[in-house]
């Protein structure tokens, strides 16, 4: 078996290892999510163990290592694996979002959230924003957005409670 890193797919770790989603949700009760199909059909196959970790709330160094234990690969040493980096608060949050959705309903109603939010965005006029709420910070979610040349700035109004904010 591969060895397991920071940049190892969530996907990759369900299909590898035997009871990998169990173990997941064993050491972060916010994993279950992963017992939605639509969630590991999509985004598992783009979140990173590293995201994955910033999702759950955890150290991502942390979480490495119980996977590698989990499946018998060494701990690692890893270094500043807390620290995630704070984006400035844009002045362009300040705008009304020309809409919203809860990726958490979506989830439960078997839609996929970031199939969604492209569908939204595609008809948006530039300087537009959509609205994102979930209960955790959508980091996988905040990098395919980016890596289409999107604004996005994402922040906690409460605990267990996430708004991302993506500009066209």
């Amino acid at each position: 078996m591969k060895e397991i890193t920071l940049e190892t797919k969530v996907s990759e770790l369900l299909n590898d290892y035997e009871g990998m989603k169990d173990i997941l949700i064993k050491i972060n009760p916010k994993f279950k999510k992963l017992n939605n199909p639509i969630l590991r059909r999509t985004l598992a196959k783009v979140a990173s163990v590293k995201q994955a970790a910033m999702v759950g709330g955890m150290d991502a160094g942390d979480l490495l290592n119980q996977l590698r234990e989990a499946v018998g690969q060494k701990p690692i040493k890893v270094e500043n694996s807390d620290k995630i980096e704070q984006k400035s608060i844009p002045d362009w949050i300040k705008k009304t979002p020309k809409q919203s959705i809860n990726a958490n309903k979506l989830l439960d109603s078997g839609d996929n959230p970031l199939a969604k939010s492209f569908n939204i965005l595609k008809n948006f006029e530039d300087g537009e924003i959509l609205a994102i709420e979930s209960d955790f910070k959508p980091e996988p979610l905040i990098e395919e957005f980016e890596k289409k040349g999107f604004e996005v700035y994402s922040k906690e109004i409460e605990k267990d409670k996430f708004i991302t904010y993506v500009k066209k």
